[in-house]
């Protein structure tokens, strides 16, 4: 199996820099604060590539599963990469793999996915992936998609 901690598996990154409230008691970034990471990395991604209008437009993205699996630990001040890729890519929904470096290393220091279900912003139901946004998240699609098919 493809490991996801490889930063050779994912094609987009987001910097992201630690700030002082993102540490917890025990000195390192809060588990949940990694959650805050992959939201921005991936609706930045759909914002500015894929068109999304998260403010006025008819289609949203919503979150409806989501993991993260935590390696080695990180803490204010550290700069952060965030590494995003397309792991499976339906009609009306996304899986996002996405991984945590600091920033140059080799091995992820957390390791995630979420899906979006695109959804019609009133009614709340599924809907097509519009088209510019499908093109977008396609081009996010490598090899990590294909180790997470096979091991499923």
């Amino acid at each position: 199996m493809t490991d996801l901690r490889q930063r050779d598996r994912y094609k987009h990154f987001t910097p992201i820099t630690t700030r002082w409230h993102d540490n917890d008691l025990y000195g390192h970034v809060n588990n949940v604060i990694y959650y805050g990471f992959f939201d921005s990395a991936v609706n930045g991604v759909l914002i500015e590539r894929g068109g999304l209008d998260i403010h006025n437009g008819v289609v949203i993205g919503l979150v409806v599963s989501s993991s993260c699996d935590y390696h080695a630990p990180v803490a204010f001040p550290q700069r952060l990469e965030v590494a995003l890729a397309v792991s499976r890519l339906g009609n009306s929904s996304v899986q996002y793999q996405l991984a945590v470096f600091c920033e140059g290393q080799a091995l992820a220091c957390a390791t995630g996915r979420f899906v979006h279900v695109f959804v019609d912003r009133l009614e709340c139901r599924p809907v097509p992936i519009p088209k510019r946004l499908r093109l977008a998240l396609s081009e996010l699609t490598c090899d990590t998609a294909i180790a997470i098919r096979a091991a499923v």
